[in-house]
């Protein structure tokens, strides 16, 4: 990694029901042209209808969702004498959630034919009962990075 690294942005407002950063931040990943107000309702209304169907608060489905989904390692590209190889590394906290988030969103656009409301808490229902898009794409992460292991010990040349 050449240059200098970037520096940590501001904090997010939590949001207004569930004063949760994390699920503010999750509103901003679903807002699409800036329409908060739009994104904010899909959550929402997401949470209330998952909640109704498995009888738990909607704050903790969505962090249960979050840690079901989130990843511990990955695979990332580095050149070492002429050749790339796929290093697992473990993933850190910011970029964990952030990459659940997106999975959890891109497996909820991949339904098709119902509101996204909806889409959003079949795929928390889903994730919850052990059989998602999510976590598919999680388990993929992990068994590339259990596939290249072998190449671990370049992760600690720098």
């Amino acid at each position: 990694m050449r240059g200098k690294s970037g520096y940590k942005r501001k904090t997010i407002e939590p949001d207004k029901r569930f004063v949760s950063s994390a699920l503010a931040k999750f509103i901003n990943y679903v807002m699409e042209r800036g329409k908060k107000s739009v994104a904010e309702k899909i959550v929402y209304s997401s949470l209330d209808e998952a909640s109704a169907k498995l009888k738990k608060e909607p704050l903790d489905i969505f962090n249960q969702v979050i840690i079901a989904v989130a990843p511990s390692v990955e695979v990332r590209s580095r050149r070492i004498g002429g050749a790339n190889y796929q290093i697992p590394m473990e993933v850190k906290e910011p970029r964990r959630t952030a990459l659940a988030m997106r999975w959890i969103i891109e497996g909820a656009k991949s339904k098709k034919g119902l509101p996204m409301a909806k889409k959003l808490a079949e795929e928390y229902c889903e994730i919850l009962s052990g059989a998602s898009y999510s976590l598919k794409k999680r388990a993929d992460t992990h068994k590339m990075a259990e596939a290249n292991r072998a190449f671990a010990h370049f992760a600690r040349l720098r």
